[in-house]
């Protein structure tokens, strides 16, 4: 709770220190930006949804399924 409240107050305080840029963002750039941020969040989920169980076994506390032996299986002969 301590090092939030440090954080937000720093925050606050660079916010509050800043002078207005007198900036302009072109409607390209704005749109490069979106995509950025849609690719970004996309591939998160794509990672996501790549390593559920073993994110799933992580937050759970299970030992993951690459862990364990495998057994074998008996061959034919």
């Amino acid at each position: 709770m301590r090092r939030s409240t440090v954080a937000l107050l720093a925050g606050i305080v660079f916010l509050a220190g800043t002078l207005p840029a007198y900036a302009y963002v072109d409607p390209g750039t704005g749109s490069m930006l979106v995509q950025l941020l849609t690719g970004g969040v996309a591939g998160a989920l794509v990672l996501a949804r790549l390593y559920w169980r073993r994110l799933k076994d992580r937050i759970s506390g299970k030992a993951s399924a690459s862990s364990t032996p495998h057994e074998e299986q008996p061959t034919r002969q």
